[in-house]
């Protein structure tokens, strides 16, 4: 009998063993840690834009190890990964592969602009700018694609790896009007981010949030941008990318947009903002509205969004203090405005292209749109 309730004991032992490591092993104890890649531009025999003091390729590289050491010291859970880490040359399309083999949640590509040596004005332009993938909707646009694309030239066999593409040729960014960016949403989002803190803490002109074809955001499969410091042509604006300050302040005003960014979208159990700090959400239209016992108005539609936006999204504060939104079509649409005519509302949109230029007039009743 006790060899029988000894084997008992012993099954059961067993049988408690392979519960509790069953239930360590699902417990995901080495769960993947946020990612970002940081992207330096250009590198070894590819200098970059060329100053009379620096060059781009040393400005950016500078820029990108000051953010990582701010990124690992604030966020010490946060994994960061160099495209280079030194003075080398890496083709575009490894640097999109470093990310992709990474498995990164967010891309940052940084560099440094420039126009044309003859450009009337080249001394004077100045400005910072965040690019992600999309239609260069205008010629200066095109021109900084055509620039940073430039490098594939430096690459061995370049046409048949990029497929024939030809950086130089306007017809070759046809390609990127037929790529639809899965990810275009968060990368606006945090391009929108970074561009409002270089202004703010890096005391950059604004030369505002583009999108363009680039090759090295092309193949990313995360949220990507890519970063225009300052103009390197303008002296004064070279003396402050040279300086330990200024990119100091580069480096801060991009980790700034990092941790917005990362407090949405990667960031576990963060800590609430005291009351008087935290924006009011916008709410739905339709719970302020039906109480005009169904009057018709004219809104603003601003932009789009598969989910609800963060309080503190840039975009809610460069609508207004008015936004609103509407859901259709399992989409929440953000609106400005209740305008009681046409005309006020075509006042209002003149005013709101600045910042959404794909803005557009809607009709609403009771918080529905006609």
């Amino acid at each position: 009998m006790k060899r029988v309730l000894r084997h008992i004991a012993l099954c059961l032992l067993a049988i408690v063993s392979v519960a509790l490591y069953a239930g360590a092993a699902g417990k995901d104890t080495h769960a993947k840690p946020f990612t970002v890649v940081l992207d330096p531009g250009h590198g070894g025999k590819d200098i970059g834009c060329r100053g009379k003091l620096t060059n781009e390729k040393t400005i950016v590289l500078d820029v990108a190890r000051r953010l990582g050491d701010i990124m690992t010291k604030e966020h010490p859970e946060v994994k960061v990964v160099y495209t280079r880490a030194d003075d080398r040359f890496i083709p575009l399309n490894d640097r999109a592969a470093i990310a992709n083999r990474a498995d990164a949640d967010l891309f940052i590509s940084i560099h440094v602009n420039s126009i044309d040596a003859k450009s009337r004005g080249r001394d004077k332009v100045h400005g910072a700018s965040v690019y992600t993938l999309g239609l260069h909707r205008n010629d200066d646009n095109l021109a900084v694609a055509m620039r940073e694309n430039s490098a594939i030239e430096l690459e061995a066999d370049f046409s048949e790896t990029y497929q024939g593409f030809d950086p130089g040729s306007s017809e070759s960014y046809i390609i990127f009007e037929l790529t639809q960016n899965r990810h275009q949403h968060n990368s606006i989002e945090f391009a929108d981010s970074v561009q409002t803190e270089l202004l703010s803490t890096a005391g950059r002109a604004d030369k505002g949030v583009r999108q363009a074809g680039f090759l090295v955001l092309r193949n990313t499969s995360m949220p990507a941008v890519l970063v225009e410091l300052d103009f390197i042509c303008n002296p004064q604006a070279e003396r402050f990318l040279a300086s330990d300050d200024g990119r100091a302040k580069c480096a801060r005003s991009i980790a700034n947009a990092f941790t917005a960014y990362y407090r949405r979208h990667g960031m576990q159990d963060v800590p609430a903002r005291p009351a008087t700090d935290q924006p009011l959400m916008p709410t739905p239209v339709s719970e302020g509205d039906k109480a005009d016992g169904g009057k018709v108005y004219y809104s603003v539609q601003l932009f789009t969004s598969p989910v609800q936006v963060a309080a503190d999204d840039n975009r809610l504060r460069k609508g207004g203090d008015d936004v609103t939104f509407y859901i259709q079509d399992k989409t929440y649409k953000y609106i400005s405005g209740k305008h009681s005519s046409l005309n006020k509302a075509k006042k209002s949109l003149r005013k709101l292209r600045k910042h959404f230029p794909d803005a557009f007039i809607i009709k609403m009743r009771d918080g529905e749109r006609l």
